[in-house]
């Protein structure tokens, strides 16, 4: 605790220093003692004792001074002090610090006692006294008590010795440092001490003799010289402690004796006065000015001072040391002071008297002063060293001699002195920094502020600022000195001073401030965080000087400026420097961004000046003295001042809009106005400026500002004119119109008020001139390309990436590429949608769209220069770079075929160029792709139509129907909700007719979407037999420009009882632009074609499909392809509780009646057909249930058994005892032009075991599928038709059936189109059973999504007159049969209608005659090959897999339009529909009715062909070569034809054979135009590349 007590006060009482022991005469006296420690002995005693210490303050009389022992702050004074018990400790530390304030008279004879004691612990409350010390406060000479530690003897006593007779023991020895008489033996004898710390802050006390001794010079006169000399040897807190009894002391000694002593009293002076510029002392300096004022009394001095001072100056150049000369002058401040007080004292004493020769004085010391500022250093720096210290000190002489002289006399005085400095070149560096230091304290002083003085003060100023500028030195401090001179000079003063100012700065100033703002903008940013911001300051403030000078100059100054200038070279210079520092001053970086009123001040300042100066501009270089970079350097300067950002004054706020248009109006609109006066003044070296000025221009008219715009966008016609005139086009203006154009809209400037103003203005102006028709094409173009960028710009704005950034990218892209040909932005543009599909991971578009870029390039060594994120690289680098990125897209959107084909591009150059290594990786990467065709999954996409209507979409949409190809398990509820999030404000249309007039010029946004069915135009692949899925799967839905939708519709009168007599069908058909998939998920409709289909065409189209779908499935399940036997049980089940309950007896009522008969005489041939399908619909069920009862389980064979009861109630219905044994059938020619074709067809027998057979000629006899058969149905089929409830989604959704009125086979789900049945939810689609609302809903127009098909075996059926040829192989196979042939030459073998279920005997009939067919197989060129393999003419046709074995039957499913003979044809019906799903696993040959292949069969067929030749390679005429349509789908079109496929996936035909899989592409057939086949075009030779600049 005592410890505790102790710091807390040691805390509060701790003394301060020298330096605070005076201020302004303050009075003080006080002593702090520290109690530091004692040692002393036991005293007899076994242990150590308890010491206290009592101390008191003690006079001569022995009476003790009351309260004057202060204890801290707050605490109260006490008259003696107690300190703390140390327990048995002879060795105590106290450290205690007490404060004694005694006053000054009572400190002499004063002592201080320190009495100790020992506090027993045994009697409390009993001290014994044991010794004692003390101390005197002032020693016998008058000195106090010295500051330091005191080491104090302790002198013994006894307990009662008594200590008030002070006479006992003032006379021994106190301190073991001080030694009194002959008392050595007492001081070695004691062995006890106690030592104390004293410390004395008084300001009328001294411990130091010397200042004794000057204090008291008048009782010893004789040492006035020496006290004088050892004053600088005095502490110099001794003499600011007695600061005014010293001064009073040396002027004393002055006035007693100024001969003797007044340069050692001149010494003492400055040893003072400088001694107060210590940091130390220099608070003391308001003590020494008080003293001057109040105190000083010298009247005489200033005599002495002037001639001691002069002598210095005039002694300094010949001085060798100038270190005292150095001091003195630094000390130049106070001694003027003192001389202008001691005269001021003369003057008020004798009443001004010798006034004349105190003003000799005062300038024969100047001109000294000016003598000794004249001379250059020599040698050493010394004397530049002392000119330094004048000049840091002279400015504050100026008050002193203010209150003597007259300002004009000082001003004049100053300005001599000044002007006697040497000029900048042959001064040394440090001197020139202190130089203008006092340059700025002169500017900075009440002697420049005076408008008189300051005129005669301003040039010298401006003479050393110029000299410093130019030299760009001290720039810091020049800039300061320029801030203060133009703060002087007010704003609209009419004093004619301040212009006469403004006269000589702007002769003295203008040109090196505009050089100095130039060069220190040109320097390189200071790396240092603090150097930075001075350069910053610095150039703020120069320019603050700048704007300044020219806000206050007015036309008189202008004028003066440009008349001063002699030659026209200086004239360009100096404006061509101003128009440049006027462009530094617009940079947005010059001032922090929130100031906004001095971006205002510094452009009216700016106009204001460019306005003065375009005058000069158009009088002095037009014409023949016309200076190009003059006029260049103005209208630059023009323009970036009008974009300035702070000028926008729609960004604003209505009322600080409001605020700047009051104050400075819109100085844009100025500007303006300007520069097209100066461009009219300009005539006809305007031509000198297109198309450099086009884009800056451009750029200006962008700005929202309408009367900007009015002035700005005729100089474009204008522009057009002069081009005109000089090379009869203006290309150039239109080229750097669009270039501009994309940059700045992209930066989003410019809107539709523009395009549209652009568009009106610019036609009116060229109205009359004699290119109108190029122009208006021009303004068309241009207008065309704003509306795109400006779609493209409103996209950019959204978010997440979404179809209408995709679309009006591609859009834009297009415009590029075919109406402005521009290469580098149609590669940019190929390159951001690039980014956009990535990020919406659209891989698939992604590599189509990187593929454009790919094919303007070739696989050269050309080099290419750096462009956007390609380095510098060879052209083949580049072209490889891009093929490995547009395999690796395509791999990830599972479009592996396409990938497949690039790999072989690829790998053919590696092996070109011997680059084994890379052709291993990229055979390797082939062949992973193909394993990725065969083990992985593939979704097929549905396909969506929309509508875009109304003026209110974007123009690339408005009034435009396209084909969107939706996602992954997108169906249309979901793709519906995703467009209308995408186009929040657009209306749905709920049905699917074309929408009238008033709807596309509604002011609002209309979507009309519906489901479409994708129609596959190359059928090879789909057709062939033995092809997994998996490969068909990607032919369905790729390379897609068909779509088809139905709507069923009712025409007359509609039978309520059996409405499939007025039943028919609207079939719709959508043409594309662009195949599916391509750079984009949707591509515009092209072109669209409506049929109708009449009811019967309807009921043909309806049975075709589904027998196709009972074949599909028959074969499935005999294929062991499904994971159960349900689909089969709900499709056989479906169709013949149906047709028992009226279903296809319907069809029967309708067409097979008399009265429609004779009413139709034309359709003869469909009521044959319709009856055939009906008798083969018959026996594919009595074959499915054969099939159906083998893997039927034993729980479901109730079920089997009801369906067979039911069967043959259907048969009896249908009048069916036995099928005849021969039926004769003929090709079915529509002359309606359906776009459906009838299939002749001649199934061979099957049985329900699976064994292949041979035929019995008969046309409906079914053929069997062996275990090699590949499936029909996709994966994603195979998943949804393995559901329990039976219902196959898949296997009957290939191409849209036509609906049925009524609950026969054609009215369930299965066999009705999705596109014709009625909307319902999706949800609805995959349910088992549809309630009978959705089942006879057949007049509603379908929106809902197709049913995805599993796989197509028939294509879209096309015109009537298409027919498809096979040739049977081996020897003598002859061509089918064609309805074009003539009879002869159609060798017709009707065959029995009956299926053979006993197959046995005529397989081995077969076999043994060694017409055993085989499959057919992907063609290859010609190869020695085995003697058992054979080839045909046409090309696919069926093919030997495996030589066959003798004796053998080799298992084979027949085509049910196959012929079984040599020589003969069989014109049996075909067992075809739109509902099919792939190749047939009923057959293993395959028909393709709108393949290219069958186009160019047909016109080579003619009358009599014989066999044809075996195949003889890429030459063979019979061959047509397979257009494979390109992947990227982007198609220059020419008078709306297709163009070829691009050459990088072009695959040249080689006499290698291929790799399989085939070309996966076929070439799209030419339309049909007036009735006539269009030619196709045989093999092209590869294109070349179109040459790209090396980008």
């Amino acid at each position: 605790m005592m410890e505790m007590n102790f710091v807390w006060k040691k805390a509060r009482i701790c003394p301060p220093g020298c330096t605070t022991l005076q201020r302004r005469g303050e009075m003080r006296n006080d002593l702090y003692i520290t109690m530091e420690r004692g040692e002393f002995e036991k005293g007899g005693k076994s242990v150590a004792r308890n010491v206290e210490v009592t101390m008191f303050i003690v006079e001569n009389s022995g009476q003790i001074l009351k309260d004057f022992i202060s204890f801290g702050s707050g605490e109260p004074p006490a008259s003696e002090y107690h300190s703390f018990v140390l327990y048995h400790n002879n060795s105590p530390r106290w450290s205690e610090l007490l404060k004694l304030p005694i006053p000054v008279d009572k400190f002499r004879g004063a002592h201080i006692r320190f009495e100790f004691r020992h506090c027993s612990t045994k009697e409390k409350g009993e001290k014994k006294l044991f010794g004692f010390s003390f101390v005197p406060l002032m020693q016998e000479d008058g000195r106090t008590l010295p500051d330091g530690t005191h080491e104090l003897i302790v002198h013994k006593c006894e307990e009662n010795t008594n200590l008030q007779d002070t006479t006992r023991y003032l006379k021994l020895p106190f301190s073991k440092g001080i030694l009194l008489g002959n008392n050595h033996q007492a001081i070695k004898a004691t062995k006890e001490s106690f030592w104390i710390t004293s410390f004395l802050c008084s300001t009328k006390l001294t411990q130091n003799g010397d200042m004794l001794d000057l204090l008291k010079w008048r009782t010893h006169p004789d040492k006035i010289t020496g006290c004088l000399s050892k004053i600088k040897e005095i502490d110099g807190s001794e003499i600011v402690k007695f600061l005014q009894d010293t001064l009073d002391t040396l002027f004393g000694i002055l006035d007693e004796n100024s001969q003797k002593y007044g340069s050692k009293v001149f010494d003492s002076l400055v040893h003072i006065i400088n001694l107060l510029q210590d940091s130390k002392f220099h608070h003391f300096k308001p003590v020494m000015d008080t003293y001057i004022e109040s105190h000083f009394a010298g009247a005489l001095a200033y005599r002495d001072l002037i001639k001691v001072l002069k002598w210095y100056v005039d002694r300094i150049t010949e001085a060798e040391r100038q270190e005292h000369i150095q001091e003195v002058l630094k000390a130049q401040e106070y001694i003027f002071k003192y001389i202008v007080q001691s005269r001021r004292l003369f003057s008020l004493a004798t009443g001004g008297q010798n006034e004349e020769e105190f003003r000799c004085c005062i300038q024969e010391l100047l001109m000294s002063v000016r003598f000794f500022l004249s001379q250059e250093s020599k040698g050493s720096g010394a004397l530049s060293q002392s000119q330094a210290v004048f000049l840091s000190s002279f400015p504050a002489v100026y008050s002193e001699l203010l209150k003597l002289f007259d300002i004009r006399e000082v001003a004049n005085l100053v300005q001599d002195t000044l002007g006697s400095l040497p000029t900048i070149v042959h001064v040394d560096d440090s001197l020139q920094a202190v130089k203008l230091q006092c340059i700025g304290k002169t500017v900075e002083s009440q002697l420049y502020t005076n408008p008189d003085s300051r005129y005669i003060l301003l040039p010298v100023v401006l003479h050393h600022l110029h000299m410093h500028l130019q030299e760009q030195k001290d720039l810091i401090m020049c800039a300061r000195i320029l801030s203060n001179v133009f703060c002087l000079i007010k704003k609209n003063s009419s004093e004619k001073s301040v212009l006469e100012e403004i006269d000589v700065i702007v002769a003295s100033l203008l040109d090196i401030l505009l050089r100095t703002i130039l060069e220190i903008t040109s320097r390189p940013q200071p790396s240092g965080s603090a150097m930075r911001l001075q350069f910053q300051d610095v150039t703020g403030e120069f320019v603050a000087c700048l704007l300044s000078l020219l806000r206050q100059m007015t036309d008189r100054h202008y004028q003066q400026l440009l008349d001063s200038f002699n030659t026209k070279e200086e004239l360009r210079d100096f404006l061509l420097q101003i128009f440049t520092v006027f462009r530094i001053l617009i940079r947005p970086e010059m001032f922090p961004k929130d100031w906004t009123v001095m971006r205002l001040v510094a452009n009216n300042v700016i106009i204001t000046t460019v306005l003065y100066l375009s005058d000069a501009l158009r009088k002095n270089f037009l014409n023949e003295n016309f200076d190009y970079k003059i006029w260049d350097s103005y209208f630059y300067l023009a323009v970036i001042f009008i974009n300035q950002l702070c000028l926008q004054l729609e960004m604003f706020t209505p009322s600080k809009k409001k605020k700047v248009l009051e104050k400075y109006g819109d100085m844009r609109v100025t500007m303006g106005c300007e520069i097209f006066s100066m461009w009219q003044n300009l005539g006809e070296h305007k031509l000198h400026f297109i198309p450099a000025l086009i884009g800056p221009f451009l750029e200006v008219t962008l700005i929202p500002q309408p009367d900007l715009r009015n002035v700005m966008i005729p100089i474009f016609h204008d522009m057009m004119d002069w081009e005109q005139r000089r090379s009869g086009n203006f290309k150039q203006v239109e080229a750097k119109l669009i270039d501009k154009l994309d940059s700045l809209m992209s930066e989003g400037k410019g809107d539709e008020t523009y395009r549209e103003l652009f568009n009106s203005i610019l036609l009116k102006k060229i109205e009359r001139e004699t290119w109108r028709e190029s122009g208006v094409s021009l303004i068309a173009t241009v207008t065309r390309l704003m509306e795109r960028l400006l779609d493209y710009r409103d996209c950019m704005k959204m978010g997440e990436v979404d179809g209408k950034k995709i679309g009006c990218t591609v859009s834009l892209l297009n415009f590029y590429k075919t109406e402005l040909n521009k290469e580098e932005m149609y590669i940019r543009y190929i390159h951001k949608l690039y980014d956009l599909h990535l990020k919406a991971q659209n891989f698939t578009e992604a590599a189509y769209t990187l593929l454009l870029y790919d094919e303007l390039l070739e696989w050269s060594d050309r080099p290419l220069r750096e462009f956007l994120t390609y380095p510098m690289q060879t052209e083949w680098q580049r072209k490889e770079h891009l093929h490995l990125a547009i395999i690796q897209n395509f791999d990830r959107g599972k479009c592996w075929e396409n990938g497949i084909i690039l790999c072989r591009k690829i790998a053919e150059q590696y092996e070109s160029y011997y680059d084994y290594r890379n052709l291993s990786k990229m055979r390797m990467m082939e062949a992973s792709l193909y394993d990725k065709i065969m083990d992985q999954q593939r979704l097929e996409p549905e396909f969506f139509r929309v509508g875009f209507y109304g003026k209110k979409f974007p123009f690339f949409l408005r009034n435009k129907e396209f084909v969107c190809r939706g996602h992954d398990y997108e169906r249309l509820e979901a793709f519906q909700q995703r467009m209308l999030n995408e186009f929040p404000h657009a209306i749905a249309m709920q049905h699917a007719n074309q929408p009238d007039e008033t709807i596309f010029q509604a002011e609002a946004q209309y979507l009309q979407i519906y489901a479409v069915t994708p129609i596959p135009e190359s059928q090879e692949v789909l057709q062939r037999e033995g092809v997994p899925d998996n490969i068909k799967s990607f032919y369905k839905v790729n390379h897609i420009w068909k779509f088809r939708y139905d709507r069923p519709f009712h025409k007359g009168t509609k039978d309520k009882e059996n409405e499939f007599k007025s039943l028919w069908v609207e079939r719709t058909s959508l043409y594309l632009v662009q195949s599916l998939p391509g750079i984009s998920r949707w591509f515009e409709v092209e072109k669209r074609e409506v049929v109708e289909m009449s009811p019967l065409e309807n009921a043909i189209e309806v049975l075709e499909n589904k027998n196709q779908q009972l074949k599909t499935l028959i074969s499935q399940c005999q294929t062991r392809q499904m994971q159960n036997i349900n689909p089969l049980t709900m499709c056989l089940n479906g169709v013949i509780d149906a047709a028992v309950n009226g279903g296809v007896s319907r069809y029967q009522e309708a067409f097979f009646v008399k009265e429609y008969i004779l009413s139709h005489p034309e359709d003869g041939e469909k009521i044959a057909r319709l009856r055939e399908l009906m008798l083969e619909q018959a026996q594919i069920l009595e074959f499915g249930l054969a099939v159906h009862e083998k893997f039927v389980p034993q729980d479901m064979r109730p079920l089997h058994k009801k369906l067979v009861d039911q069967f043959f109630v259907m048969k009896s219905s249908l009048g069916i005892q036995e099928f005849s044994a021969c039926i004769q059938a003929s090709p079915v020619h529509f002359p309606n032009g359906s776009p459906r074709v009838c299939r002749n067809s001649a199934p061979a027998s099957m049985s329900p075991d699976g064994t292949r057979v041979i035929p019995r000629r008969s046309p409906l006899s079914y053929p069997a599928v062996n275990r090699y058969s590949s499936s029909s149905l996709s994966s994603q089929a195979s998943a949804e038709v393995s559901n329990i409830t039976g219902q196959s989604e898949s296997s009957d959704e290939v191409f849209n059936m036509q609906p049925s009125p009524s609950t026969s086979s054609l009215s369930s789900t299965h066999s009705a189109s999705p596109n014709v049945t009625s909307s319902a939810p999706s949800s609805a689609r995959a349910s088992p059973l549809l309630s009978d609302k959705h089942k006879h809903s057949r007049e509603n127009s379908c929106l809902s999504p197709r049913e995805r098909p599993c796989s197509a075996i028939y294509p879209t059926p096309v015109e009537p007159s298409q027919r498809l040829l096979f040739n049977h192989i081996g020897e003598g196979a002859l061509p089918r049969s064609d309805p074009n042939l003539s009879a002869p030459e159609k060798a017709v073998n009707p065959t029995p209608s009956s299926w053979s279920l006993d197959s046995g005997k005529e397989a081995k009939n077969m076999s043994d005659s060694g017409k055993i067919l085989s499959p057919p197989v992907p063609p290859r060129p010609t190869q020695t090959a085995s003697p058992a393999r054979h080839t045909t003419s046409v090309s696919p046709s069926p093919a030997g897999r495996s030589p066959l074995k003798q004796g053998s039957v080799q298992s084979f499913t027949p085509s049910p339009v196959e012929y079984h003979s040599p020589g003969l044809i069989s014109n049996s019906p075909v067992l075809s529909g739109s509902y099919s799903s792939g190749i047939s696993s009923l057959s293993r040959c395959s028909t393709s009715e709108t393949s290219g292949f069958e186009n160019q069969v047909n016109e080579q067929s003619a009358p009599g062909a014989g066999p044809a030749p075996s195949y003889s390679g890429p030459e063979e005429p019979g061959r047509k070569e397979s257009k494979t349509p390109p992947p990227y789908s982007v198609y220059e079109r020419t008078l709306r034809r297709p163009v070829p496929l691009p050459h990088s996936l072009s695959i040249p035909v080689t006499a290698e054979p291929p790799a399989l899989p085939p070309k996966p592409l076929a070439a799209r057939p030419g339309h049909l135009e007036n009735g006539t086949r269009r030619t196709e075009p045989g093999p092209r030779p590869r294109p070349l590349p179109r040459k790209v600049s090396q980008l």
